[in-house]
């Protein structure tokens, strides 16, 4: 398991805190900017015998920018390893501004900086990180089990969104050699988030993880950067909602509590083999229900899964028809099919939960329901998730068009050591995305209008789900 950022901590430190007393050792490996959001996983980690989990903690320093732009001056030299046939890249300059100062991590980062952290942690000096990486690779692969690795972040903030695109290409594709099950965990911000304020940097971060889902914009980036930019994510990506925790408790810290304890029940209870059988079944109906997964089209727009969770019909995050819109999702949603996770399954609770369920999402089959789930909980699975299902999208492409251009490389990450700007239209090839940056001449092969997504969807009529609360 792989943290970055704070929300990725503290789901670290909810996993050892809840990790069962036997089973197979976990190897963990928690990152960060400074220390001050550290302290649960140390004092998760301690509670443990040595033989249930192996736990390291990366801690780098906030470098100044000219510490950066030091480093960032060799990154040419660096990539060349990497990519002997690489484009020419820009001067740091070019995605740094002068604007972006000396930040400290506790007023939160923007991503092109975090990214810029990662990168001279990644390739400079000593490569610490890269020797991490490496560690945590070969504690992985002495396991005797079948390893599923699982990367979680907050989408929001900067150190998480911006540090995840570069540290999975790293591990799935050169430590694990595309080898390994990598699932990615992204914590979707609610409106009392203070870094989701604006939120203009989450529209970038959902177009660079199209670019690594959808199979047909991933070619057209792979063609143009390489195959160490194939989708790292082997066991694809789940997103969870915090939105509707939030309009129930209006308590942010009881919100991420919540939303914490839900991620950590998915990935600990009965041994992990709930996430098994979760990934087992995204696998299955990764296509249209009617085709058997030997024959399935590859993963189009369609690559986000959601776990979801209530409190049931009558409790204080009610399963009711507004649950879809409270999850942020838009009246284009409509699921081929939902299983429901509870504790309970053959109660007559649950059958009232599966049928609220089918009341709200209207799936082609009845929603399934499976046992071992968490008590007093009703977990779910809604597969199949284009980035235009979701309210937040919209919100954030609004917030990040609203932004100056001279700022827009700041809330990017992906590709800007190549010299592009991926959610911007192309300055080199007609129709595509991805403008090359001062002394750049780096492109992709991804249509601009697919990457951008159309007009905001209108209610539909005689739609019971209100407008979601941004």
């Amino acid at each position: 398991m792989v943290g970055v950022g704070k929300a990725g901590a503290d789901i670290v430190a909810e996993v050892l805190r809840t990790l069962p007393s036997t089973g197979p050792k976990m190897s963990a490996l928690v990152i960060d900017i400074g220390d001050q959001d550290l302290d649960g996983v140390r004092e998760a980690a301690r509670g443990l015998p040595a033989d249930r989990a192996d736990v390291e903690i990366i801690e780098l320093a906030a470098p100044s920018r000219s510490e950066l732009l030091d480093a960032l001056g060799r990154y040419p030299e660096f990539l060349k390893l990497e990519y002997p046939m690489a484009h020419g890249t820009p001067d740091a300059t070019a995605w740094l501004p002068s604007s972006i100062g000396d930040p400290q991590p506790a007023g939160g980062v923007a991503r092109a900086y975090a990214k810029a952290v990662y990168g001279r942690a990644y390739y400079d000096g000593e490569r610490s990180l890269k020797s991490a990486l490496s560690r945590f690779g070969a504690r992985v692969e002495a396991s005797r089990a079948q390893s599923i690795v699982c990367t979680v972040f907050g989408m929001a903030g900067g150190v998480g969104g911006g540090m995840i695109v570069d540290l999975v290409r790293h591990l799935s594709n050169v430590v694990f050699g595309r080898q390994a099950l990598m699932v990615g965990l992204g914590v979707l911000p609610c409106a009392g988030d203070a870094l989701m304020q604006g939120g203009a940097a989450m529209y970038p971060l959902l177009n660079e993880l199209d670019c690594f889902g959808d199979e047909g914009k991933n070619q057209g980036v792979v063609t143009a950067c390489g195959e160490l930019f194939r989708n790292p994510f082997t066991a694809g990506l789940l997103v969870v909602p915090q939105q509707h925790v939030w309009e129930s408790t209006g308590d942010l810290a009881a919100t991420h509590e919540r939303v914490t304890s839900e991620i950590a029940s998915l990935l600990t209870a009965r041994g992990g083999a709930n996430l098994w059988e979760t990934l087992r079944l995204l696998n299955w109906v990764a296509a249209p229900s009617t085709q058997h997964s030997a024959a399935r089209t590859p993963w189009g727009p369609k690559w986000i899964h959601m776990l979801g969770f209530a409190d049931g019909v009558e409790g204080a995050i009610p399963l009711d028809p507004t649950l879809p819109s409270r999850l942020g999702l838009l009246p284009t949603f409509q699921p081929e099919f939902i299983e429901l996770r509870v504790a309970a399954p053959d109660a007559p609770e649950a059958a009232a939960d599966a049928a609220a369920l089918e009341a709200a999402f209207s799936p082609d089959v009845p929603p399934q329901v499976a046992g071992g789930g968490r008590k007093g909980s009703v977990q779910f699975i809604l597969p199949s998730i284009a980035k235009t299902d979701l309210d937040l999208f919209y919100t954030a492409r609004d917030a990040y068009d609203a932004t100056d251009e001279s700022e827009r490389a700041l809330d990017h990450a992906l590709l800007l050591e190549r010299g592009v700007l991926l959610s911007e239209p192309s300055t080199r090839l007609e129709g595509m995305a991805g403008a090359s940056l001062p002394g750049s001449d780096g492109w992709i092969a991804v249509p601009f209008d697919d990457l951008r997504g159309g007009p905001r969807p209108a209610p539909q009529e005689g739609d019971a789900r209100p407008a979601h609360a941004a």
